[in-house]
């Protein structure tokens, strides 16, 4: 499916897997921001992504974990770098690009530090 046709946005892209447009998972759509006024037609803008978009979801325990953790980073892809939506989200552009995959890179270096047994 394109992202210019009808779709279920709450059911059929939150939460759903991104892939960037080298087949490199980014993240999971954590939130939708919507354009438009009251009494008008909405519009999807962006994606957002990042431990910081969902927080406001969780319990206020899992909230300082999650921020402990991964931080609270948010980042916002414009709706137009999405080019298809099936059981994952296609993006146009790297991750990098679009300041995805920090999370993970920041992770990876501390895990990188861990010695092995």
């Amino acid at each position: 499916m394109k992202p210019d046709h009808a779709i279920k946005l709450i059911s059929e892209v939150r939460d759903l897997q991104i892939v960037d447009s080298e087949g490199r998972n980014c993240g999971i759509c954590d939130d939708i921001v919507f354009e438009g006024k009251a009494g008008g037609a909405l519009t999807v803008s962006a994606l957002l992504v990042g431990p910081g978009a969902y927080s406001g979801r969780l319990p206020r325990w899992a909230c300082a974990l999650v921020r402990l953790i991964a931080g609270e980073h948010v980042v916002r892809v414009p709706w137009a770098k999405v080019d298809k939506v099936t059981s994952r989200i296609f993006l146009t552009d790297r991750g990098e690009v679009l300041g995805l995959h920090r999370t993970e890179n920041r992770l990876r270096r501390a895990l990188m530090k861990v010695p092995t047994a």
